[in-house]
């Protein structure tokens, strides 16, 4: 077991890595403050995991919501469920909900925590590979809307993450391949050695090898919770974060949400990012297609999908987060392991880069 920290002063809050924490109570009381607790998963995770927690939550009042999985049902009407639950059961200010899922699951849970009462506790218990290392870690929570992926939410930490790296043993390749996406992501932005460590490890994580795996979520959520820390609510370095983010969110869009998983338009997304540094000459030719090849290697595509043509991607992309005063900012590389978020770039580049 490892455990990390994301210091945030009196937020703080731990992030736990084993092997079979699910079953040990002592990875959820420290961390649940009254009696009620309520339970959100999905319909594929809930028969997987959701009886095994809770038995391990004997001695609480446990409610479970079971919400339909998928990047499609990340909006008001689904969330409003979770909201129709914990007021049928009376939730109180010292209940605390329990996101048992990925990251549809995290983001709506801890969207729905922020808002109910206020602000009440919540914990994530992400259980695929992207959830791990990315988006259960940092506060960011929300719902899509058609126009724009996650552009409704808020800033809310949890109060703990834990991480049980046994139920990754039940994830459809695809959606190992879309983690792999993230981790990556981390490499290229902050560590240049975890990204040579990755093109050697590259067999031995799509094969689940155990003591591997929990070395990439650990080295991932390191180089997340420092980001973290240093800019909490996304005013400077913490949006190099979002590296391929701006085009993929568009392909999402584009093509509906949960047609292309998330890690998969990352991919892709981090595929374009690193052919718009190139053509700025900021990185090699070289260093771009080692970089790309790392991401074929880790089962992702490497192009967007051949219906989007440039205009859809600066439309969808006019409506990301990073734009400021109506001006896109792109997440790009200087170097391989150097991130920038710019305005300044050469719009010939960013043109050749979506045709």
């Amino acid at each position: 077991m490892q455990q990390l920290s994301v210091d945030l002063g009196d937020r703080s809050y731990p992030i736990t890595i084993g092997a079979g924490l699910l079953d040990q109570a002592a990875s959820f009381t420290p961390h649940i403050v009254g009696k009620q607790v309520c339970v959100v998963t999905d319909d594929t995770v809930a028969p997987l995991y959701l009886e095994r927690l809770r038995e391990t939550l004997v001695g609480y009042r446990v409610e479970t919501v079971v919400l339909p999985t998928g990047e499609a049902f990340k909006n008001w009407l689904t969330l409003q469920q979770i909201f129709d639950a914990l007021l049928a059961g009376r939730h109180d200010r010292r209940t605390t909900l329990i996101a048992l899922g990925g990251g549809v699951i995290g983001d709506m849970t801890g969207f729905a925590a922020a808002c109910y009462q206020r602000g009440v506790n919540f914990i994530q218990v992400p259980t695929t590979l992207l959830s791990q290392v990315d988006s259960s870690v940092g506060g960011k929570t929300g719902i899509n809307h058609p126009a724009g992926k996650n552009m409704i939410g808020a800033f809310y930490q949890p109060q703990a993450v834990v991480i049980d790296t046994d139920t990754l043993q039940t994830l459809p390749r695809r959606e190992v391949s879309a983690g792999l996406a993230e981790i990556i992501k981390y490499g290229l932005i902050r560590d240049t050695d975890f990204l040579l460590w990755l093109e050697q490890q590259m067999p031995a994580l799509l094969e689940l090898d155990a003591q591997t795996v929990t070395e990439a979520i650990a080295r991932s959520c390191q180089i997340k919770a420092a980001v973290v820390a240093e800019d909490e609510r996304e005013g400077g370095v913490r949006a190099i974060l979002n590296l391929g983010h701006t085009f993929g969110h568009a392909i999402e869009a584009h093509q509906g949400y949960g047609q292309w998983l998330h890690g998969e338009a990352v991919g892709a997304g981090m595929v374009m990012a690193l052919q718009m540094s190139a053509r700025q000459r900021w990185i090699s030719d070289a260093d771009a297609e080692r970089c790309i090849s790392l991401i074929a290697a880790a089962g992702l595509p490497t192009a967007p999908p051949p219906t989007m043509q440039e205009d859809d991607f600066m439309r969808l992309m006019a409506v990301d987060k990073k734009v400021l005063d109506g001006q896109l900012r792109l997440v790009l590389l200087k170097q391989l392991g150097h991130a920038v978020v710019t305005a300044d770039y050469d719009v010939t580049a960013l043109r050749a880069t979506l045709g």
